[in-house]
């Protein structure tokens, strides 16, 4: 089993040709902010564990992908400010980012992902 802690890594397994920034948030206080407060991301946001998020008091749009255990993706939502989303039951973990990016990163169902930290954990 992979101990998370919260922090930076880089996200492989888009199809952008290039790693992707990610702020790993793993705490309940990390995971409980998520992007509240702020006005964009650089990357993606990965909430773990989680298995679904809401847009309440967010200041902009999000894709948000569902992982399962293995950060294999589940499915992929654009989700407006003021919503909230459906927990998915086999979702593990889940990437927040920017409405749009998870399109042009070639971010879709089934797709692989691997998160690469700088500390000892995964």
């Amino acid at each position: 089993m992979v101990r998370w802690q919260d922090g930076p890594g880089v996200l492989h397994g888009v199809e952008i040709g290039a790693a992707v920034p990610v702020e790993i948030a793993a705490s309940y206080r990390a995971r409980t902010r998520g992007l509240l407060g702020r006005d964009g991301i650089e990357g993606v946001l990965l909430l773990t564990p989680a298995s679904g998020v809401h847009t309440f008091r967010m200041r902009f749009a999000i894709d948000v992908a569902y992982l399962s255990r293995d950060l294999t993706v589940l499915a992929v939502r654009t989700m407006p400010p003021g919503r909230l989303g459906r927990p998915r039951l086999r979702a593990r973990h889940v990437l927040e980012a920017e409405a749009g990016a998870m399109e042009r990163w070639g971010l879709r169902p089934g797709r692989r992902l691997t998160v690469e930290t700088a500390g000892p954990a995964r």
